[in-house]
């Protein structure tokens, strides 16, 4: 399967080095993230494609979407997204298949809710756009971003066994298995960090961060900070972290996680039954 890396001219903090805007296949062919609304880029896309006959996107923030528009107006393909405000709707399972090139849709929420990756079964190519970077990790920013979404994708992309990952940012990585198992990793290892930083004491994302990212740069605290309440979520989600107000400001601490006396599962705050069994029990009682 032909891949040809565009990059896009929109350097930055999470961008890295820009957008990576992938062409797959050959005459015609699809074009995955089209990144910005730069007419440079776009020309230089239309080139390397040739003939576009599908405009796909992982999701839709601004760094990877804008151009998907105006790139649909040069070459008359069709605009493909989880959301579908652009054109067609994507759907989860959903096979695309253009001459030389077969790729399946994979629905991959965590780092915003309507992101999905596209797998070529054949070549075992991964195209991630943010759910896995070439370089660093993805930023779960909190609410958009979950990261008990994001765990359960990571997994779900493993469980497909590719052989290469095309990101969304950074260079395309040989060993797609062994980057998600680093993924994986380092998620565990930062919740026992911040479980650590709780038992310690801190009870808010901004106490906690210089603990964890000490030698990062100051610059950086404030993303660390959102990475830092992902986690936190995850674990109130999962019973072992509570949040109450002080001064206007949310405060957590550690608790013992409680189990619905129906099914066994977690359960938030102090109730008895998880929300399933909640729902459950007021259907019966109905």
């Amino acid at each position: 399967m032909r891949v040809v890396r565009v990059l896009a001219p929109n350097p930055g903090l999470r961008e890295l080095d820009g957008t990576n805007t992938w062409v797959v296949g050959r005459w015609p062919a699809a074009v995955i993230d089209p990144g910005p609304d730069d007419a440079g880029h776009l020309t230089e896309v239309v080139r390397a494609a040739g003939r576009v006959s599908l405009v796909l996107l992982t999701h839709d923030h601004p760094d990877h979407a804008p151009g998907a528009a105006p790139l649909a107006a040069i070459t008359g393909a069709p605009v493909l997204s989880a959301r579908g405000e652009e054109g067609g709707h994507l759907r989860d399972g959903e096979r695309l298949t253009m001459p030389g090139v077969r790729l399946q849709v994979v629905a991959a929420p965590g780092h915003s809710p309507d992101h999905v990756v596209f797998f070529g079964p054949e070549d075992g190519a991964l195209f991630t756009g943010d759910a896995v970077l070439g370089r660093g990790t993805s930023l779960i920013d909190p609410p958009e971003g979950d990261l008990v979404a994001y765990l359960r994708s990571l997994h779900r992309m493993r469980d497909l066994h590719p052989r290469t990952i095309h990101p969304g940012h950074g260079p395309v990585v040989l060993d797609a298995v062994g980057k998600l198992d680093q993924y994986l990793h380092h998620r565990a290892e930062r919740e026992e960090q911040v479980v650590a930083a709780l038992r310690a004491g801190m009870r808010t994302p901004e106490e906690i961060v210089p603990t964890i990212y000490g030698d990062h740069p100051q610059e950086l605290h404030e993303l660390a900070a959102r990475s830092v309440l992902a986690h936190l979520l995850k674990l109130e989600t999962e019973g072992r972290a509570a949040k109450r107000l002080r001064d206007g400001i949310p405060r957590w601490r550690l608790q013992e996680p409680r189990t619905c006396e129906r099914c066994g599962r977690p359960v938030q705050g102090r109730g008895r039954l998880c929300p399933s069994c909640s729902m459950a029990v007021l259907q019966e009682e109905a």
